[in-house]
């Protein structure tokens, strides 16, 4: 089992000591092996977890918990990591059962996100958390310009806004469907409907964020009706 992982290395500023640590992480379950990138993604999760979550405290001083944790999460997804495998060119390097790769497994979001995280795993066993932190963080100041609270939320809506006027040919609706609370704390309940369906609601502050929300779950609920 051999792949030329050099240019790889190049990218990520990081050249592995031990290369079947690196082919680990970069083997996905299909490829007949006797191991696969499923552990090293379970720990590169908690990993990164840890990475942007003290990338986020230090950056935003003024922010508190609740908002700390939104960026975060718009960060630590499936979709946040997908775009940062995507600028490695991942896809490239990721070992895939003929089948896999036929159905088009080397552009699959979830694939390249978990072996993003599995390589990350992987050079935190190898190295320990600085490097991790190194890398991660370039390649997310790389390819995020702005990192906000209406940054990061409004990829949500335009991600999917693309989603849908491929799929359906039409862009999703969003309708303020109840309001609770006093003036100055009240909240705003959002219906997003796709096509007349409604696909998800949320709830949030202000209108904005509560449509937001609601862009994010209907993104996920696409992805698995396209598995």
């Amino acid at each position: 089992m051999s792949k030329d992982i050099a240019p790889l290395e190049r990218q990520l500023g990081y050249s592995f000591t031990n290369k079947t640590l690196a082919y680990e992480a970069l083997t996905h379950k299909s490829y007949r092996q006797s191991y696969d990138n499923e552990r090293l993604e379970f720990l590169g999760d908690a990993v990164l977890d840890l990475v942007v979550g003290e990338y986020l405290y230090k950056k935003f001083k003024n922010f508190n918990e609740g908002q700390l944790s939104k960026i975060r999460a718009s960060l630590v997804n499936e979709d946040g990591f997908y775009k940062l495998a995507t600028a490695l060119n991942l896809g490239e390097y990721i070992f895939l059962s003929n089948a896999e790769e036929n159905n088009g497994g080397r552009d699959k979001p979830s694939l390249l996100s978990n072996a993003f995280e599995a390589l990350m795993g992987a050079i935190y066993l190898e190295v320990g958390l600085a490097k991790v932190q190194e890398i991660a963080i370039n390649l997310i100041e790389q390819n995020h310009k702005k990192i906000s609270l209406d940054s990061l939320f409004r990829d949500f809506k335009t991600t999917l806004q693309e989603l849908t006027q491929a799929r359906f040919g039409v862009i999703p609706e969003y309708k303020v469907v109840g309001s609770r609370g006093p003036d100055h704390l009240k909240e705003f309940e959002v219906a997003l409907l796709i096509d007349g369906k409604e696909y998800s609601r949320a709830i949030g502050k202000s209108k904005k964020i509560a449509q937001q929300e609601a862009a994010k779950i209907a993104i996920e609920m696409l992805k698995k009706e396209s598995k």
